[in-house]
This record gives C-alpha cells, sequence and structure tokens, in this order.
C-alpha cells in the first residue's frame, strides 16, 4: 500500500524521511522505516534516530481570515517614531489575528536606510544634495482584510517623519 500524507501536514527533516522513502519506493512500499515514520510520527526507527517528523503545517484555520484576504504591511521607520508608527497602525486593527487573542503583533528588526535628497526635497533627517544613512527598524505587520491594510497604510503615511514612506504591501495567499 502506498504511504499518504494528510494535505494538512508537512514533512519536516526531509532526509532522515526521503532516504528510507528511497529505499521504499526500490522495494515497492513494503512496510518500511519510511511507511512507519508516516503512519506512526511517535515511533523511532533505526533508519531515522529522532521523532515526529510531521508536524501541522496550518495555524489558523481557513476560515480565521477575512474574506477579503490577509496582507502584510512591511515599512521602514526611524528609531525616534518606532512606537508611534507602531500604535498608529495598531489602532486600526493591523496586527490583530481573527479572534482577538493576539494584537499588536508584529516583527521588527534593525538595519540602516541610505536616501539622497534632491535639492527640492525637504528630508526630516539631513540635508539636501546631502547622502544620508540612517539607523531604522524594518517593521512587518499582518492586516486581516483589505480595509484594514488601506487604514493601516493611511495611518502610517500620517504617523512617519519622512515626506516619502518607504512602505511594501503584499497580498498573502492560502496554502
Amino acid at each position: 500500500m502506498r504511504p499518504t500524507i494528510p494535505s494538512s501536514f508537512t514533512l519536516i527533516g526531509c532526509r532522515a524521511v526521503l532516504r528510507p522513502l528511497h529505499n521504499s519506493i526500490r522495494r515497492g512500499f513494503r512496510q518500511s522505516p519510511a511507511t512507519t515514520i508516516l503512519h506512526s510520527p511517535s515511533r523511532s526507527t533505526t533508519a531515522a534516530k529522532t521523532t515526529n517528523y510531521i508536524y501541522p503545517r496550518r495555524t489558523m484555520s481557513s476560515d480565521s481570515a477575512s474574506a477579503s484576504g490577509r496582507y502584510k504591511l512591511v515599512f521602514f521607520v526611524p528609531h525616534s517614531h518606532l512606537e508611534a508608527c507602531k500604535e498608529a497602525i495598531f489602532a486600526t486593527g493591523a496586527g490583530t489575528f481573527p479572534g482577538g487573542k493576539y494584537t499588536k503583533c508584529c516583527f521588527q528588526m534593525p538595519g540602516q536606510g541610505q536616501f539622497l535628497p534632491s535639492d527640492e526635497a525637504n528630508p526630516a533627517i539631513g540635508a539636501a544634495g546631502a547622502l544620508e544613512t540612517v539607523e531604522e527598524m524594518k517593521v512587518e505587520v499582518m492586516c486581516f482584510g483589505r480595509s484594514i491594510m488601506l487604514q493601516a497604510v493611511d495611518a502610517l503615511i500620517k504617523a512617519h517623519p519622512y515626506e516619502e514612506v518607504a512602505y511594501e504591501v503584499y497580498k498573502l495567499e492560502e496554502v
């Protein structure tokens, strides 16, 4: 009998699973370490030293996201305005997971932004005509629903100190 994997599961530890699976294919899928792993994730085998190769891949049910979609808003902000920008975005409902158990969720990491303002620019940091490097934070926030994403972008633009705000929006797919 050919082993199957439920669609809600994914394989972890490919080398330990693929080698026995390859051997199983050559032997015609008799009971082997690979089929034992696939059908009994808690049993240890001699071919694979670790257990539990199969894990649920979804953390949210398919109906937990708004019918109008999931988006990720990514923006860059100087440290001095980080909290103000995040609070403005969170006030729109961005960063709140369906069900409301988790709010103000985001990922952030430091980096350096660089820009050269033209003579016509009115930079909040630096001077026109001078190359500027600024310590900034990259922030990623989930938005559940198109309207929340649009409100979050508007709030970001109002709270951000830069004349031109660097941000990106990604529409996420259900998998």
